[in-house]
């Protein structure tokens, strides 16, 4: 990237068969945003076609910089990561699969960083067990968890042992929003419990937005949301007990996707006060309503953690 402003990118060819190099050369100052954002597709594409993965990126300022895939492993394998595991449980088998977690709870987290384990009550599909982890050493330590979770024998009885409740797995990877340091936010890397100690009733809010697809579409998203959310935090009548865990922005897997983590420790009376509150922040109002025209997608899920949650 110290090519000069306006010059032409091109991504690494080796071992790149010549059709998916063609496509994966762009410039950003021939092309308008629209071509732009065709051209962030074909380079994904380049990713699934090619023998190694590589990133297409257009010179812009350095933190408007976001890669993907290897590239993105190679630049910054010491990132911390974020993942997000869901597992779609049977009806029948969720009880069992459930109980086989709170008792087996010490070998996955002496395996894993694990930080919040949870099922949604309200919001979306149910049964959907939902397990946070936290990477501090980004990729590297990642692989070395897994490693070590596929060569453990107490790791593969207990996946024998789950395997019979669950329908479908997903894994995503996202990273921390900087505000979440600037805002001296809780944030997922401290395995604390966030808001203090554990306590019976309370719930994690998880607000998921899908943006729309280009390289400036989260900054963009962060900028706004960062300018409303100091009214946000400090509404009068918020719930003393509410607490914004963590902003996350996805790295692998859906591409645009932000996540906001709540703890609620009053449960959902505190929720809804904490709403409540920040309805009335006007600052607030004003970024989200910029932020609706960069989202293609907003969900929110109210999720119970379990008792083999480090986080409750």
């Amino acid at each position: 990237s110290s090519s000069a402003p306006g010059a032409r990118y091109s991504p690494p060819t080796r071992r790149l068969p010549a059709h998916v190099r063609v496509r994966a050369t762009w410039s950003i100052a021939a092309v308008g945003p629209m071509v732009a954002g065709m051209a962030a597709i074909a380079g994904r594409r380049c990713i699934v076609k090619g023998a190694v993965a590589t990133a297409v990126a257009f010179r812009r300022p350095a933190s408007h910089l976001w890669l993907r895939g290897a590239a993105h492993r190679q630049l910054s394998s010491g990132s911390p990561l974020i993942e997000l595991r869901e597992c779609q449980l049977s009806c029948a088998g969720a009880p069992d699969f459930m109980a086989t977690v709170n008792e087996h709870s010490d070998v996955i987290r002496g395996t894993l960083p694990l930080r919040l384990f949870s099922l949604p009550t309200a919001g979306g599909v149910l049964n959907v067990a939902t397990h946070l982890y936290a990477y501090s050493g980004g990729h590297a330590e990642r692989d070395a968890c897994l490693a070590a979770e596929n060569s453990g024998d107490k790791c593969r009885e207990l996946r024998r042992r789950l395997a019979p409740g669950i329908q479908q797995q997903s894994s995503l990877l996202f990273v921390e929003a900087p505000l979440v340091g600037d805002f001296k936010l809780h944030g997922l890397l401290d395995p604390s419990c966030p808001g203090g100690e554990p306590a019976a009733g309370a719930i994690y809010e998880l607000r998921r937005y899908q943006l729309q697809l280009g390289y400036d579409t989260v900054p963009r998203f962060l900028k706004l949301y960062a300018s409303g959310l100091p009214s946000k935090l400090e509404a009068p009548g918020t719930d003393p007990s509410t607490t914004l865990v963590s902003l996350l922005y996805s790295d692998v897997g859906s591409l645009n996707e932000v996540i906001e983590l709540w703890r609620h420790g009053g449960g959902t009376s505190a929720m809804e006060t904490s709403r409540k509150a920040a309805r009335a922040a006007s600052e607030w109002r004003s970024a989200i309503a910029d932020i609706a025209g960069l989202a293609v997608r907003f969900t929110t899920a109210i999720h119970e953690p379990l008792p083999s949650s480090l986080w409750r």
